[in-house]
């Protein structure tokens, strides 16, 4: 047990001494580190033309929100999604908060149904993922009615 806990303290500071490195690093390179991973990728997408990988290519939204749909859609999301993401902050996952200025309703409903593919295939959904240190949308299977209710909740916030 002694000689475990040893060797894991060995490989711990080794881990430390090796992550701190050393300040060799350019003020341009500490600036890079510092900016949202989401904007390495502004000069290839803008995330508000993506419409993402998944069933939705096109969706309008009416000017006025549907409070019934929106409703439903926080019963839905306080059900399904509020382990991992908090209306007004940053958790576990991005608030929805403002979400439609930052992504495309299209973006947002393929990445509620399709998560997988998303994270896969899609440079933003895969900058977000490295963003929220690697903890990836759980698909909760909502039908396209629900994933439009919960995105009429977004509208709300």
């Amino acid at each position: 047990m002694k000689k475990i806990l040893k060797i894991s303290m060995i490989a711990l500071l080794s881990v430390t001494m090796y992550s701190c490195g050393s300040d060799s690093n350019s003020e341009a390179t500490k600036d890079e580190a510092k900016k949202p991973a989401t904007s390495m990728i502004a000069d290839e997408v803008d995330p508000m033309d993506s419409k993402g990988i998944g069933p939705i290519s096109s969706l309008t939204l009416a000017d006025e929100v549907d409070a019934t749909m929106a409703a439903s859609g926080e019963e839905i999301f306080q059900a399904k999604c509020s382990a991992c993401h908090k209306t007004d902050v940053k958790f576990i996952g991005p608030s929805p908060k403002g979400v439609l200025e930052r992504r495309s309703p299209e973006w947002v409903m393929n990445m509620i149904l399709n998560p997988e593919e998303m994270v896969a295939n899609d440079p933003i959904a895969k900058e977000l993922l490295v963003e929220y240190n690697m903890s990836p949308m759980a698909n909760q299977n909502l039908t396209e009615e629900e994933a439009r209710s919960v995105l009429e909740y977004f509208r709300t916030l």
